[in-house]
């Protein structure tokens, strides 16, 4: 045995010595594992951040936070949200000029270029971040908060303790006129490392952001990769972007190419720390929205919720890799799984961008897309663009494929009548409980449950609280193990004539974690 592998036995002993006896219990010798399971407990703490909501002066934005009660949570913690201050940064066009990239308009917007470039604002902006936004006060009660016009900032929260567990952030603008007019409404992120989104643009019509708000102490780095329909696009100043400590960075992506493609699929990788990110898709004609984050590559997907009164579906699909993939396209409509004329099968080449109009496909029904693979499964991420209404009276959303619903999942900010609830259950018969929570202004908590039968979509009529006063969050909890439940909310707030519409998902809430069992084991010091 040489010096060199003495060395590292004492020091791996060493380190055993220092950091404690805990580990896994070894098997008796009759060879039965006498280790209990894991333990599920609820979360100690969570972390979400929502984007900057608009650079209109007319924008109205309401965010409302909710704490589903988790039983074994504590009864102590707090949450709160605060502001991240907007960097100020500059980033070349596609000719090679400089263009701020915090510019979020492409008319002529002079005062939101000046404050976002001005370094005596963002010194303003840091000290407003030590004073909470919102504060929610107790689990099964959500509170809202308000801010108006361009000066809105992106929010940074934190929650410990019986707050932790399932917390949920609704952030909703309403813009009267102009550019990306309507209503924008996004579910506050977890930060994370990998971000796909599909539905993208740079015709144009469109003025598209995809915002960064960096949580931790230290700057974070990341890639903007852009896919069209003939694989990768070339970018000018998509690499090693970096995001400070405690900040948000809005990118328009046309100042990372010159090429104009209708669809295109954006993949957000940071190299060091972590973001999070969202998409904010402005059209000059059909007014704009918020695109989250699609789930994570797999061969089958679900697009949930897709308005009944849509005048106009487009789907987009992105494989990475070099893997093509085939997908049969289907409809889980009220009464079971349709396939859609003339749209029986996708072909989508690895690496490359495919989208395709579905026309009005749920044709005055509830209904979801569900992408299955036709022979050998591939990866896959997807979104759809749905369009209300007619002539110029018309208003664009996002739906981006979705994890399930899985144990619960909730949505804060809904309205006694302008909320609509989708649930999906593509592969089994599945019950399904809704709970309905107090308002934020009062009110008292009401549940209902549903049978969704297999390979259908229903819009479920909502057990709205007693006593309504502000609005109410919603939980929805799986109560078939082994069988998947997608679900998707939709708000409305028609303006003037124009049929404003947001729609968001609801995953998993991850309000609950496996621990597993350990013990003090002195042993591994004699190993």
């Amino acid at each position: 045995m040489n010096r060199t592998t003495l060395s590292l036995i004492a020091g791996t002993v060493a380190l055993a010595a220092i950091t404690g006896f805990a580990s896994l219990s070894e098997p008796d010798a009759s060879g039965t594992d006498t280790a209990e399971a894991a333990a599920v407990l609820p979360v100690e703490r969570s972390g979400l951040l929502c984007p900057a909501p608009s650079a209109s002066d007319l924008a109205e934005t309401t965010y409302t936070s909710f704490t589903p009660v988790t039983k074994g949570a504590g009864s102590d913690g707090s949450a709160q949200l605060q502001a991240a201050p907007r960097e100020s940064t500059d980033t070349p066009d596609a000719d090679g000029s400089d263009t701020d990239k915090a510019d979020t308009d492409k008319a002529d917007t002079d005062k939101a270029d000046t404050d976002k470039a001005d370094t005596d604002k963002a010194d303003d902006d840091k000290k407003t971040a030590a004073k909470p936004v919102l504060a929610p006060k107790a689990p099964g009660t959500p509170v809202t908060g308000e801010t108006s016009g361009a000066d809105g900032p992106a929010l940074v929260g934190t929650a410990e303790g019986g707050f932790a567990p399932g917390w949920t952030v609704q952030q909703t603008t309403q813009v009267t006129a102009g550019n990306g007019r309507g209503l924008l409404g996004v579910t506050c992120t977890a930060p994370d490392t990998e971000f796909w989104f599909p539905g993208v643009s740079t015709a144009a019509d469109r003025t598209d952001y995809v915002h960064l708000t960096n949580p931790d102490d230290s700057a974070a780095v990341a890639d903007i990769e852009l896919y069209g329909k003939d694989g990768a696009v070339a970018t000018t100043v998509g690499e090693g972007l970096t995001i400070p400590a405690h900040s948000t960075e809005p990118i328009l992506l046309s100042t990372l190419t010159g090429e104009k493609q209708d669809d295109l699929t954006v993949h957000v990788n940071v190299r060091s720390g972590r973001v999070g990110a969202a998409v904010q898709a402005l059209d000059d004609k059909l007014g704009g929205d918020w695109l989250a984050a699609s789930t994570d590559p797999a061969g089958t997907l679900v697009v949930p919720g897709i308005p009944k009164d849509a005048t106009a579906v487009r789907l987009v699909v992105f494989a990475p890799g070099d893997t093509d993939a085939d997908l049969k396209v289907q409809l889980a409509a009220p009464t079971g799984l349709i396939t859609p004329a003339g749209q029986e099968t996708l072909h989508v080449k690895g690496g490359m961008t495919t989208a395709v109009d579905l026309g009005d496909v749920t044709r005055g029904e509830a209904g979801s897309l569900v992408l299955t693979p036709t022979g050998g499964s591939a990866p896959v991420v997807a979104a759809v663009r749905v369009v209300r209404g007619k002539g110029d009276k018309q208003e664009s959303a996002f739906i981006p494929a979705t994890a399930q619903v899985g144990a619960r999942a909730s949505v804060a900010g809904n309205g006694a009548k302008d909320t609509t609830l989708s649930l999906t259950a593509p592969t089994g018969t599945a019950k399904v409980k809704v709970t309905a929570s107090a308002g934020t202004g009062g009110g008292t908590a009401a549940s209902q449950t549903y049978t969704i039968k297999q390979g259908t979509t229903q819009d479920v009529r909502l057990p709205v609280p007693a006593g309504l006063k502000g609005t109410y969050a919603l939980t929805v909890e799986n109560l078939t193990a082994g069988t998947p439940v997608y679900a998707s909310r939709t708000l409305t707030a028609t303006d003037g004539g124009i049929p404003g519409f947001t729609v968001q998902t609801l995953p998993d809430d991850r309000g609950t974690v496996a621990v597993p069992e350990a013990d003090e084991d002195l042993r591994v010091l004699q190993k």
